[in-house]
């Protein structure tokens, strides 16, 4: 299968807002220990019993300054860069994230709760495109990153076949959650089409690139 190259040329429909001070927004959710294989629900004696560790805690970093911050339950690979982009959509989470418009983006879910009824299989085709997966838009994950206010840690339907945070991990997609996606969405409105990174610790990705000031201990990317 032919990997469609990622745009490189995103250009602002704005011009960029003067980064004067950095706004440094916290997780509005707390780290939810339940994320693993199959997402189950953990007791707190499992989840120590088990050895699971408290989620990485990496950061949205927005081209005007902001910094949101959040806790990852996609992939741990490397940060990423693209254009952030947001989708108001209560249902589709599946849809989207393999949708091609939407590549080389980062995806922001302002629906407040995200994954709770996982994710279908890839095995059953459409019985019209016959080659196309039944329940996607493509074959594959097109976003480079998604980010979301809530992630459900348990996730429940009749076709699910992995929850929303194994598929992003198979994938090698980095994912948020806990992030104010409603700041993320008014920034975006009243600004116009932004560039951002999703930034991890060196502590969880490697060294790399190093970020400066607030962000130093992050690995960072170019915009």
């Amino acid at each position: 299968m032919t990997t469609a190259p990622i745009a490189t040329n995103v250009q602002e429909s704005r011009a960029p807002s003067p980064v004067s001070t950095v706004t440094i927004v916290p997780p509005c959710t707390a780290a939810v220990h339940t994320f693993g294989p199959g997402c189950k629900a953990k007791t707190p004696e499992e989840i120590e019993a088990a050895g699971i560790k408290e989620p990485t805690q990496a950061a949205l970093v927005l081209k005007d300054g902001a910094v949101l911050q959040g806790h990852s339950f996609g992939a741990e690979i490397k940060s990423v860069s693209g254009e952030c982009v947001f989708q108001t959509g209560m249902v589709g989470y599946p849809e989207s994230l393999t949708d091609p418009s939407y590549r080389g983006q980062i995806l922001v879910l302002t629906y407040p709760l995200i994954g709770n009824y996982g994710v279908p299989s890839h095995d059953e085709m459409d019985p019209l495109l016959k080659d196309l997966p039944a329940y996607f838009e493509s074959n594959q994950i097109h976003v480079a990153g998604l980010v979301v206010g809530q992630a459900s840690a348990e996730f429940s339907h009749h076709l699910a076949n992995s929850s929303l945070g194994d598929w992003l991990k198979r994938e090698g997609i980095p994912a948020l959650y806990g992030v104010d996606t409603r700041e993320v969405t008014k920034r975006i409105r009243e600004e116009g089409v932004m560039l951002g990174k999703i930034l991890f610790p060196t502590s969880a990705v490697g060294a790399g690139q190093q970020a400066e000031g607030v962000l130093a201990e992050y690995q960072d990317v170019a915009w």
